[in-house]
């Protein structure tokens, strides 16, 4: 195994091109259970004939916890919107269609508003804001779609042949694809990309048959799970947000 040539650095995590095979190398403080859990989801989702690369091995390399998949040969949808600028409606219709085309299957994963519920637990926001957060959080739908739980460009590789794959499944569960769109739209936000955030917004409802009201309601809760894990700057922007209820 040759980890020679870096593909992306995301946080707490490196990924590296191996000839045929892509290398995820987790940082120290990944524990098995959690790397283990990223490989099941993604086998799932794989399994349930999505277009997912291929879990290979789950292995160690100096101490470090590793997955191996198949390598796909392309470009992220957050690469091309960026060297293409003309084709971005392009490009975000089939962003959309890729979610959608997610949310259209079922596999047995964690629940989606268990996994917020667990992070709102511990999100750095007052008792009467938790309290209340988690009262109104009761009514929420369960739903039984997949939910990726981080649908961004960065995350959608477009094959050389035009396929287009989806990679980073460390956050999937099934839920309400409400939920899951709510998080692609604070990643726009987070981003600075305010323009983004309405034009996917309303290209999912109007895809979907989704209101937009049903993914506002999801807003506040996903804000606060996000803010447990986010980076400082991040962290900030969520709370603020949260704190005004203000989700433009």
């Amino acid at each position: 195994m040759r980890l020679d040539r870096v593909i992306a650095v995301r946080t707490g995590k490196t990924v590296y091109r191996d000839g045929e095979y892509c290398i995820k190398v987790f940082g120290g403080d990944y524990a098995e259970d959690e790397v283990l859990n990223e490989a099941l989801n993604q086998a799932r989702a794989e399994r349930a004939g999505l277009n997912v690369p291929r879990v290979r091995s789950v292995m160690q390399t100096e101490g470090r916890w590793a997955i191996s998949s198949d390598y796909i040969p392309g470009k992220s949808l957050g690469v091309l919107m960026k060297e293409y600028p003309e084709k971005r409606d392009e490009f975000l219709s089939l962003f959309v269609g890729v979610q959608r085309l997610i949310h259209s299957v079922s596999p047995v994963l964690t629940g989606t508003k268990e996994k917020i519920k667990r992070k709102i637990l511990r999100a750095e926001i007052g008792e009467a804001l938790r309290e209340d957060l988690l009262f109104r959080f009761e009514t929420m739908p369960q739903g039984k779609a997949l939910c990726h739980g981080d649908f961004n460009p960065t995350n959608v590789v477009l094959r050389q042949d035009g396929i287009p794959f989806i990679v980073d499944w460390s956050h999937a569960s099934v839920g309400d694809p409400s939920a899951d769109a709510a998080r692609t739209r604070l990643y726009f936000l987070l981003s600075g990309d305010g323009r983004a955030a309405r034009e996917y917004i309303s290209l999912y409802c109007r895809q979907s048959g989704t209101e937009e009201e049903e993914i506002g309601k999801w807003m506040p809760f996903v804000a606060a799970a996000l803010s447990v894990d986010a980076n400082a700057d991040d962290r900030v922007m969520l709370l603020s947000r949260l704190a005004e209820d203000r989700w433009e």
